[in-house]
């Protein structure tokens, strides 16, 4: 005569292996880690039916906080359809010599748009990448352009227009031929990714590493200086090279990371 086992109720935790990135709380002592959204995530959660965790926070993630659907160059977008220069006064702007803020951001939207695309492709491999996060309390270019996260770590994607010109990296800076002044991103791309990792371990509860890359769009040659160690600088052709790198994360923590990434809450205290 068979017994019949009573189920065990839908909400009842059990007791997962010990774990180095739960946190020493009533909840992580039941198996249980509380996210960035206040929502209880068990690490052994029920899967889908290719063998992914179900996230609660990326279920219930508003739309209006969701950056998943955010295109490369997202706010350069904005600024441009905000923008109430016509066409007639960007053509006067050019004529007596002026250099117009609008075509300095039409060259960086479609430099963004270029690695972007470059980015979408390494979807397929088992990366995820989040573009246009805008980082409160800075000026108007404190953007990150791309957050690539996959097997090979978290990297936060500068894009940077050349016109075509020789550029030469430095520690801080980049110099273009025929430009009078050096332009900064080697110092904003660093800095940029030191705020996407206090913001990202702050909402994962662990810590992620998360490493500088500048792309440099359109120069027919560059140098970049020997002392400069931190900071991966790439031309648009190299972008699909980062595809290759593995053995930094596993997949679950990429999808733990893409998941926190994509909400914008988790950037207003970058």
């Amino acid at each position: 005569m068979g017994s019949t086992r009573r189920p065990r109720p839908p909400f009842a935790p059990a007791l997962p292996p010990n774990r180095a990135d739960t946190v020493g709380s009533p909840a992580s002592a039941a198996g249980w880690r509380v996210g960035v959204m206040g929502v209880c995530e068990r690490p052994e959660a029920k899967r889908s039916a290719i063998g992914r965790p179900y996230d609660p926070e990326r279920l219930f993630l508003p739309p209006d906080d969701d950056l998943a659907p955010n295109r490369p160059g997202e706010t350069l977008r904005a600024r441009l359809d905000a923008s109430r220069t016509g066409r007639a006064g960007l053509v006067l702007a050019r004529l007596l010599g002026r250099r117009p803020v609008e075509d300095s951001w039409r060259r960086r939207l479609a430099a963004e748009q270029v690695v972007g695309a470059e980015l979408e492709e390494l979807t397929a491999g088992g990366w995820e990448v989040v573009h246009s996060i805008v980082l409160p309390g800075g000026p108007a270019s404190a953007v990150i352009s791309h957050l690539l996260i996959g097997p090979g770590g978290v990297f936060c994607v500068a894009s940077e227009p050349t016109r075509r010109a020789h550029a030469e990296v430095g520690d801080s800076a980049v110099r273009v031929v025929g430009e009078r002044h050096p332009r900064p991103c080697v110092r904003r791309a660093r800095h940029s990714a030191a705020r996407a990792s206090l913001a990202l371990s702050r909402g994962c509860g662990f810590l992620v590493r998360v490493l500088p890359v500048l792309v440099l769009v359109g120069p027919p040659s560059w140098e970049v200086a020997a002392s400069l160690e931190d900071v991966r600088v790439l031309g648009e052709r190299e972008v699909a090279g980062l595809g290759a790198l593995g053995g930094a994360l596993h997949p679950h923590r990429v999808d733990r990371i893409h998941t926190v990434a994509r909400n914008r809450r988790v950037w207003l205290g970058a």
